[in-house]
């Protein structure tokens, strides 16, 4: 049971991860450099930015307030930043980074779930684990 429940854990976290990299493709073809700007695009301001993107906004300087806000930005890096969300990012761009955000949100749900039931499948075995901790 425990085997079953880590060993999907594992394969869906993978999968989480192949949809985030299917997300980049949509922001590289619009010549959106949202990496540049959040170390993490499903982050909190990487998310902010992209959920910014799909409602519509397409300023760049909008988009890298919005990092701003949550990063620790100096003067210097904001023109670059807003440099690297400059882009003809379309609708077509904005429904594919849509589908891939849902996808991502799917799997982190499952994974979550996954973590809870594997939390309740080692109960028994919490003595033994905390001596290996």
């Amino acid at each position: 049971m425990l085997r079953d429940l880590t060993r999907a854990r594992t394969t869906i976290t993978r999968a989480r991860t192949k949809e985030i990299q299917r997300l980049e493709k949509p922001l590289e073809d619009a010549g959106i450099k949202l990496s540049a700007v959040a170390s993490n695009i499903v982050g909190v301001s990487g998310r902010a930015m992209l959920e910014a993107l799909i409602g519509g906004q397409r300023d760049p300087v909008v988009l890298a307030d919005l990092a701003k806000q949550r990063l620790a930005f100096s003067s210097e890096k904001i023109p670059a930043s807003t440099e690297a969300l400059r882009g003809p990012f379309s609708d077509h761009h904005a429904f594919m980074a849509r589908l891939y955000l849902d996808r991502i949100d799917a799997h982190g749900a499952d994974i979550a779930r996954l973590e809870e039931r594997i939390e309740e499948a080692i109960k028994p075995f919490q003595p033994a684990r905390e001596l290996l901790m």
